[in-house]
């Protein structure tokens, strides 16, 4: 059996770098509905026994009822900015150094049960820490661990390499795992561009219906098209 948390930002500041493709309205409503996909993963999954969200956004307590999870208000901590809180939270949740506890961000769209068996399989015969990168293999979108491996936080830039190096100094076991549901994290219009194609094939969940039941997902698509018209002009004037 394992926990979550899953750390959340105010919904209002998200996706800052999509602002010109989605109005603010719009990334608050993908920001929740990739956050919503997240949590129903990890509320129905059969190893996963309690999801805590960390957020201070106002409403976050009403979307953690609507998965029936625990909710944190950020301030309740102590702390601010989303290193200490994830290390403040981390440590009030594992009282069992034989229980892991997965961290991921909310902003994973394509999530499946099968990733988060498959990350609970490798830091059970790991022993260590586990880190699940994203596409460019720099970042981290997810954490496995037990009390006796937690790790010294560094989310931001190449995280996933500090994070290796904070494993290892402290003697910690370390593994990298890529999975393409855990790598696709949303922050930019070439992020959009792979979860548009990504979805063709997927059939249910919140960002779907969002971006795929809507009109807002064909004005998506010919915003990325533009988009994509003004760098192929960049290259041809360059060359």
């Amino acid at each position: 059996m394992a926990q979550a948390l899953v750390p959340l930002k105010d919904l209002v500041q998200a996706k800052s770098r999509l602002a010109g493709l989605l109005r603010p309205s719009e990334r608050r409503a993908l920001a929740q509905a990739m956050v919503e996909d997240v949590l129903s993963v990890l509320s129905r999954h059969k190893d996963i026994v309690r999801v805590t969200l960390v957020s201070d956004d106002p409403g976050a307590g009403l979307l953690a009822a609507r998965y029936d999870i625990d909710y944190w208000d950020e301030s309740s901590l102590g702390c601010s900015g989303l290193n200490p809180v994830v290390q403040a939270a981390s440590a009030q949740l594992l009282t069992d150094d034989e229980e892991p506890l997965l961290v991921l961000h909310g902003d994973l769209p394509l999530l499946a049960a099968a990733d988060i068996s498959a990350v609970l399989r490798c830091q059970r015969q790991l022993a260590g820490l586990v880190i699940a990168c994203d596409l460019a293999g720099t970042g981290t979108n997810l954490l496995a661990f037990t009390r006796g491996s937690m790790p010294q936080f560094c989310f931001g830039v190449d995280s996933c390499a500090r994070h290796q190096a904070s494993a290892r100094s402290s003697g910690v076991p370390v593994q990298v795992l890529r999975r393409s549901g855990i790598a696709l994290d949303v922050d930019d219009s070439r992020d959009m561009k792979l979860l548009m194609s990504a979805l063709e094939d997927e059939t249910a969940g919140e960002t779907f219906d969002l971006l795929c039941g809507s009109g807002l997902g064909a004005r998506v698509e010919l915003a990325l098209a533009t988009l994509d018209g003004a760098r192929d002009m960049d290259k041809g004037v360059a060359n």
